[in-house]
């Protein structure tokens, strides 16, 4: 038999939804698959607000919820498996249910590659911009940002 879990899950994010509250999942990141910036965990956790006006193309897979949101302006990518999900609530009110951790979430072994590191050293090297007059006066930084209209 299939885990409750995601089902349980899903059902907890409508219910919080639909009734115009702030829905907050509890993420373990120690859990095998979590995709999180990490510079904002803490003790190895991590709280998200995936309300609909929060994070962009949420969907709940079979295995994971997967979105985006904006983490200090930059877009990433967020992939939660639901082994690694601890809790859903409503922030408004705290409603909502807590789960247990699966540290044995049911990855196969050939969905995580060995063979090959993904990012080689020589492709994270970055070349300095070159300087010509045109880099000069658009690299000037003022105090204030500009907006500058174009016909």
């Amino acid at each position: 038999m299939t885990s409750s879990k995601p089902y349980l899950i899903k059902a907890f994010y409508d219910w919080i939804s639909d009734n115009q509250l702030t829905p907050y999942v509890v993420v373990d990141t120690t859990v095998l698959g979590v995709q999180v910036p990490w510079q904002f965990v803490q003790d190895n956790q991590i709280v998200l607000n995936i309300s609909g006006g929060a994070v962009g193309a949420i969907s709940f897979g079979d295995n994971a919820i997967e979105f985006t949101a904006r983490f200090s302006g930059k877009i990433e990518y967020i992939t939660v498996p639901f082994g690694a999900v601890g809790a859903i609530y409503a922030k408004e009110n705290g409603a909502g249910s807590s789960f247990p951790i699966e540290h044995d979430e049911t990855f196969e072994e050939e969905d995580i590659s060995t063979d090959e590191p993904s990012i080689k050293l020589e492709d994270a090297s970055i070349e300095k911009p070159t300087t010509d007059d045109n880099n000069k006066s658009s690299s000037k930084k003022s105090g204030r940002p500009t907006l500058k209209v174009i016909k």
